[in-house]
């Protein structure tokens, strides 16, 4: 890369500039639904809703229409009505429209209706129907006439708008943040700028990338949320380990070019394998069937190649044009400053003299913040994570003072027609159904007919849960109950049937790329276990904040009572994918100087005392992006950036920097041994240079 530097920044070019054409249309190309449990009941009821019920659907939109003097009935609000009609009706994506109804969608005391507009289009054509058409909807509001567009559809619009503002306000924040920790890192503006440069590279080619995906599949616009946070974390992080490693290799080597060789050669290896890592990792999460979390973490994992693409080619051709000057502008300290840390060196002997008082402090901290986890409540997000002055919200609240708790979250139950008054009879009977709507029969022929169960708690409340348990039990046998509680419901079963297989592929895959990397199954197994204990940590925590309460206040948020569905699963591979980021940086410095020396304790402190200040570095950047998310408004963010930010600071504090040492301290030359036969198996992989 180095000698031919300038073929590397022809191709770099090419690529930001082919892909960076496209990448300003992400957020509004991206897909905004996706939510769901392929193959599940509520998914068959949803189909069968669009095919043969207009489709009136999870999907459809609801427009309620509200006047505090006037019934629906009057003609300013019937003007309203029809003005709506004439709005959604001129787009092709929305279906058969249904004006308020009485006793089914106008309240009891006749001055708020809901108007349906169903879907003809995909889930994620209906969310972009929402974004094209609700500022027209809402400015037909009158003095007296109150509109608000509302359902699964403009809750996802409005949701993932409010997260999506908030996701580039933090990253905003983050960037300044960053560069401040790298300059102190560093002690140089050129070096401190590199990785900056570097992972906006790999930015503006992942954001076109995706882009591109989403012609062929649709892509989450979630996806490009996490895939910004992570390839920025992730992207600086290699960056500072090569660069370090560089500036290194630069006082000794005859040349810059040759310099670069030995870099790639050390840590060009380890940010390799690290990559791998994290690809392992996030590909377990493909197993789940739902469409949001699989882009989710495609998103991330084509952020993380083109990451790791210009780590390994742009960074080496960049560091080998600038040569010493990468030390350029650099600040008084950092002239003295050398590879091998003094102070961590200094701790590492500090550690090697008394390992056992480190290890069991690390031990009860660790364990003592997982015990909380064991009492984590899991459910897809009430309405409570929309902004209060968001339309959709505003709608929701005011079709539950109007109409009851659970008017917003209506159950849809699709049965053959012969069945259709047993079905109606026998969801009236069952505990928590409110009301149910006289059948429905479709009018295509095709021999189905729609009920709506009206249930009597908040689509959110955990009775939901039963009450759609019991339909399923209680029903005839060709009727399927779906609607958007019972979507969100089948979700999370299969998040939590998912997670078990995700977390055993996620540690078997993570064990033996450590163990290809360092050849050695006993420090490979425990490089792989330790990041468990980061990990139940960090979730511990999350139970403490998210579902219990404690500082709800100071972080400016109101708790659910429980964390998102989607966070166990997904929260789980990102955290695991950073913890084995830094292990496989400790531990393969410290496999460097084993290979070189032999000696276990040079090793430990060798490798602590060469690594430790990129592990402190790198952490120190990505807490400071983890927890500028933190301050969002909206939930979702802020779970991510706390729960990341808590993983990172416990992970490197007390995991990479003492308990992993310790370790390797406490099992001296085992940790490193290795059976001849594994030996023959595996392929032949060093650290040392030369």
């Amino acid at each position: 890369m180095a000698s031919h530097a300038k073929w590397v920044f022809g191709a770099w070019l090419i690529v930001v500039v082919a892909l960076g054409a496209a990448a300003p249309s992400v957020f509004s190309s991206l897909a905004g639904a996706g939510w769901q449990a392929n193959g599940s009941e509520s998914v068959q009821v949803r189909e069968l809703a669009e095919q043969h019920f207009g489709g009136n659907a999870s999907s459809a939109v609801q427009v309620v229409v509200h006047s505090d003097t006037l019934p629906v009935t009057d003609p300013q609000v019937q003007q309203v009505l029809t003005a709506t009609t004439d709005v959604l009706s001129g787009d092709e994506r929305f279906g058969d429209i249904v004006p308020p109804q009485p006793g089914m969608s106008i309240s009891p005391d006749g001055h708020t209706g809901i108007l349906i507009a169903g879907a003809a289009a995909s889930t994620d054509d209906m969310v972009t129907a929402v974004d094209d058409v609700k500022e027209q909807l809402t400015g037909l509001a009158t003095d007296d006439v109150e509109v608000y567009p509302t359902g699964a559809s403009a809750l996802w619009s409005d949701f993932n708008k409010a997260n999506h503002d908030a996701m580039i306000k933090a990253e905003m924040m983050s960037w300044p943040v960053t560069l401040g920790i790298m300059v102190l890192a560093f002690g140089s503006l050129v070096a401190a700028g590199l990785p900056l440069l570097l992972t906006l590279a790999g930015l503006v080619a992942s954001a076109g990338g995706l882009v591109l995906l989403n012609e062929i599949t649709p892509i989450s616009v979630w996806a490009m949320n996490f895939a910004m946070m992570f390839a920025l974390a992730l992207g600086i992080d290699y960056a500072l380990f090569l660069v370090s490693r560089f500036r290194d290799a630069l006082a000794k080597a005859p040349t810059p070019r040759a310099a670069v060789a030995e870099t790639m050669d050390t840590a060009g290896k380890a940010v390799v394998l690290s990559g791998l890592t994290v690809l392992v990792s996030l590909s377990a999460v493909l197993l789940v069937p739902a469409p949001a979390v699989r882009t989710m973490a495609v998103g991330i994992m084509l952020a993380v190649v083109f990451v790791l693409a210009a780590t390994l080619t742009l960074l080496p051709a960049v560091l080998g044009k600038l040569g010493r000057k990468v030390n350029a502008a650099a600040l008084p300290y950092a002239k003295r400053q050398q590879h091998r840390s003094p102070k961590f060196a200094a701790w590492g002997e500090l550690m090697h003299k008394h390992p056992w008082p480190f290890a069991i402090g690390a031990l009860i901290v660790l364990v003592g913040l997982s015990i909380p986890v064991f009492g984590l409540k899991v459910a897809m997000p009430s309405i409570s994570v929309v902004p209060e002055d968001a339309p959709v919200r505003q709608g929701y609240e005011l079709v539950q003072q109007q109409m009851g708790e659970g008017a917003p979250g209506m159950l849809q139950i699709v049965a053959d027609s012969g069945d259709a008054q047993a079905t109606a009879d026998a969801a009236a009977s069952v505990d928590g159904v409110a009301m149910v709507t006289p059948p429905m029969p479709a009018q295509d022929g095709s021999g189905y007919t729609m009920l709506q169960a009206v249930p009597d708690v908040d689509p959110s409340d955990p009775a939901m849960a039963s009450i759609l348990g019991d339909l399923r039990s209680e029903l005839p046998e060709s009727a399927l109950v779906g609607g958007a509680p019972a979507e969100n419901l089948d979700l999370q079963q299969a998040l939590n049937d998912y997670l078990p297989l995700v977390i055993g592929v996620i540690l078997v895959l993570g064990f033996v790329l450590l163990l290809v990397a360092l050849q050695a199954p006993l420090i490979a197994l425990i490089g792989t276990v330790v990041s468990l204990l980061s990990t139940g940590a960090a979730f511990g925590v999350a139970k403490l904040i998210f579902q219990d309460g404690h500082g709800a206040g100071l972080l400016g948020f109101e708790p659910q009572g429980f964390l998102d569905g989607w966070g166990p699963v997904f929260f789980f591979a990102m955290i695991f994918a950073i913890a084995m980021d830094y292990t496989v940086f400790l531990l393969s410095t410290a496999k460097e100087h084993y290979e070189k020396s032999g000696d276990p304790k040079i090793a430990h402190v060798d490798g602590l005392a060469h690594s430790g200040r990129v592990i402190a570095a790198a952490a120190a950047v990505m807490v400071a992006v983890f927890f500028t998310f933190a301050l969002s408004e909206p939930l979702p963010p802020k779970e991510m950036g706390i729960i990341l930010g808590v993983a990172v600071l416990l992970d490197a504090l007390l995991v990479r920097l003492v308990l992993l040492p310790v370790v390797l301290r406490l099992t001296g030359r085992a940790a490193w041994w290795s059976p001849s036969w594994l030996r023959k198996v595996l392929p032949n992989i060093s650290f040392s240079h030369g």
